[in-house]
């Protein structure tokens, strides 16, 4: 019985129906990232000051320019490589008393500047951009910095719990549905995002996004890895990832010409509303209805494949069969990964990596996502070169452990635990046996 890519070698295997659905399917993935890099626009942290009641005033007053202002009136950046004072401290000074001058005023107070007692911004901060982000509007700077890092932390927590249930849901209720509901879900949360009140408000449906975004992004890869012949599938998955690196070019753009962040999160939203359509452009994958029995529904679809590239559908190739027929019912788990020694140090390997793995590796580079944003910028108050060195030795350490993982240029993939688990050991020799067939010819007796 003919399986689907034995279908799709007589009806094409990357024609004009697949180069079309890579194509919509690609702009899901290139809408995918202002999601995942978008707190670099969204969450900038641009050069600010505490506000000091009068200063201002003052600064009329005496016709000061701003250079002339800040170094009157905001302390000096403190040890090397720390801000912190300049940023979130400033003078106990009461800047409306008309005994200060123009020239030096912190003279008269005390004989030097750096003795004059220092206080928390109690009247927020002034922020030296012309646009805004979340941080200008919610001040997340200072002892709210953390509040920074939790929104990004946030959405990489739903990219943790999505991509981890997304392939249970998607084989449960068909990978066309699950698309659709994540695309409407990502659209409505991130208009949400855009016109939320509080940072609370902006926290939760930043979640929401997390949730959902990465999931359909993965369907999507799914989905066009499903609809082409087994030669494609690689080429495809590549380009699919190439798309999401031409959607970072396209928001660096944007962002450019949009700087005040709601406006920004609008403008990368919205497009997604019009995904919604693939519901008449993009079909059920038709290896998924045969795993739910519904071949003809699969065959309808696969003929319809058929004459979008102008080719027949042979009648012998009109019943389908699974992709793969065992005798005997498997049924894998998760555990599979860490019970056998061999297996157990290529997942740890990959899931500290994460450069060949799929789906609990992948995850595990959310995990990181959550942890890092915490990591980063705490790091920074200590030593402003310290992320650099950590993510150096990580990195180093990452090289260094995929030297133990087995090569697999040129050789057959494993298949089962057992063949997973014999790739690194050395094969015996086995002994060449040659077995000839002697034909006896009975001859009668002379």
């Amino acid at each position: 019985m003919p399986t689907v890519d034995d279908i799709l070698e007589h009806i094409g295997e990357f024609n004009f129906f697949q180069k079309q659905t890579f194509l919509l399917l690609a702009l899901i993935s290139a809408a995918f990232t202002p999601i995942y890099v978008g707190i670099v626009f969204l969450g900038f942290t641009p050069d600010h000051r505490c506000r000091s009641p009068g200063v201002a005033e003052l600064s009329r007053r005496c016709g000061w320019s701003l250079a002339e202002e800040l170094n009157y009136t905001v302390p000096g950046p403190g040890p090397e490589g720390q801000a912190f004072p300049r940023r979130c401290r400033r003078y106990e000074v009461d800047w409306n008393q008309s005994a200060l001058g123009c020239v030096d005023p912190l003279a008269g107070l005390a004989a030097n500047s750096s003795l004059l007692p220092l206080g928390p911004c109690r009247h927020g901060w002034v922020y030296d951009t012309p646009g805004s982000s979340i941080v200008t509007e919610f001040n997340l700077v200072c002892t709210n910095s953390w509040m920074l890092d939790l929104f990004q932390s946030a959405v990489n927590v739903g990219f943790f719990i999505g991509s981890v249930g997304i392939g249970y849901i998607a084989d449960r209720f068909g990978r066309k549905l699950c698309l659709l509901i994540t695309i409407l879900i990502n659209a409505s949360s991130g208009v949400l995002v855009a016109i939320s009140p509080t940072y609370t408000w902006m926290l939760i449906f930043r979640l929401i996004q997390g949730l959902v975004s990465k999931a359909g992004w993965l369907i999507g890869y799914i989905l066009i890895t499903e609809f082409v012949g087994l030669s494609y599938r690689r080429t495809v998955g590549i380009f699919y990832q190439v798309a999401f690196t031409v959607g970072l070019l396209v928001l660096a753009g944007v962002a450019y010409a949009l700087p005040h962040w709601r406006w920004l999160q609008f403008t990368v939203t919205l497009p997604n509303f019009c995904f919604l359509l693939y519901y008449w452009c993009v079909p059920e994958s038709p290896r998924w209805l045969i795993s739910q029995n519904k071949d003809a529904k699969a065959m309808k679809i696969i003929k319809h494949i058929a004459k979008k590239n102008g080719k027949s559908l042979p009648a012998s190739l009109q019943s389908l069969g699974p992709d793969e027929e065992v005798g005997e019912k498997l049924n894998p788990s998760f555990l599979d990964l860490v019970r056998t020694p061999q297996i157990r140090k290529h997942t740890l390997i990959l899931m500290y990596n994460w450069n060949l793995g799929v789906l609990v590796c992948s995850s595990m580079c959310d995990i990181g996502g959550i942890i890092t944003p915490f990591l980063v910028y705490r790091l920074t108050n200590i030593w402003h070169e310290l992320p650099l060195v950590v993510f150096a030795v990580v990195g180093l350490i990452a090289g260094g452990l995929v030297l133990l993982l087995p090569e697999t240029k040129g050789k057959t993939l494993p298949e089962t635990i057992e063949e997973a688990e014999n790739m690194q050991r050395p094969r015996k020799n086995k002994e060449k046996m040659i077995y000839l067939q002697v034909e006896k010819l009975d001859t009668p007796p002379n």
